[in-house]
């Protein structure tokens, strides 16, 4: 599938693209942007930064990749969606760079749905005291607008299946106990090139693409 057929396809089932384009050049996203894609993720602070400069400003730019605290000042004045709040001391410093900055910053909440331990996030044991605490730091220049996770790097599809479920399933739980009614906290960002059709039907809302658009990665 091409990009626009990937698109189409997306915008059927009311699901959000971001383009991950890491490590591609600004020629490429530049070529997509002109076929109407908005939303790119990076996963690095110094090539996200490098990269805004040089492409039109009305491009969405999702922080995607583990978030060092002290990284979050060079990003604060403009990044549109954090998918990796993990921490307590990374959530105070997006607030306190967000105060800075005028702004509230949208974060999403990672969780670590996979069995590697090389994978960052809240584990699922964890949420509940993670959230109460966050609470009461009243951090009113956050966002918490959903959560988001990443399957085990494995082929086996049950298991991909049950984590991607388990998020759902998390989601469910943070929404009813710590913000009914609130219409902010939406997005189930879940799935990649190689397993996002199997994370949509586990009910994910926001995909991460990278590969299948832009081909292999430069490393």
């Amino acid at each position: 599938m091409n990009y626009s057929e990937i698109k189409e396809s997306l915008s059927e089932k009311k699901v959000e693209l971001v383009a991950v384009s890491k490590t591609h050049g600004v020629d490429k996203i530049k070529k997509l942007y002109d076929s109407g894609q908005r939303i790119f993720g990076e996963n690095k602070v110094q090539e996200l930064i490098e990269k805004k400069d040089l492409l039109p400003q009305d491009i969405q730019w999702h922080m995607i990749g583990h978030l060092q605290s002290n990284k979050v000042k060079y990003i604060a004045p403009f990044i549109s969606l954090i998918h990796s709040l993990d921490r307590l001391k990374l959530a105070k410093e997006i607030n306190k760079e967000a105060r800075k900055n005028d702004r509230i910053i949208p974060c999403l909440l990672q969780v670590r749905i996979a069995k590697e331990d090389t994978k960052f996030g809240v584990p699922p044991s964890d949420i509940h005291s993670f959230m109460q605490k966050y609470k009461e730091r009243n951090y009113s220049f956050i966002k918490i607008a959903g959560v988001m996770g990443m399957a085990t790097f494995t082929k086996d599809i049950a298991q991909i299946k049950a984590e991607f479920d388990q998020l759902t399933t998390i989601f469910e739980t943070i929404k009813k106990e710590h913000f009914p009614g609130n219409e902010d906290f939406r997005i189930k960002s879940m799935g990649m090139s190689g397993d996002y059709k199997l994370a949509i039907e586990c009910g994910s809302n926001m995909v991460r693409i990278g590969s299948l658009i832009f081909g292999s990665r430069n490393y």
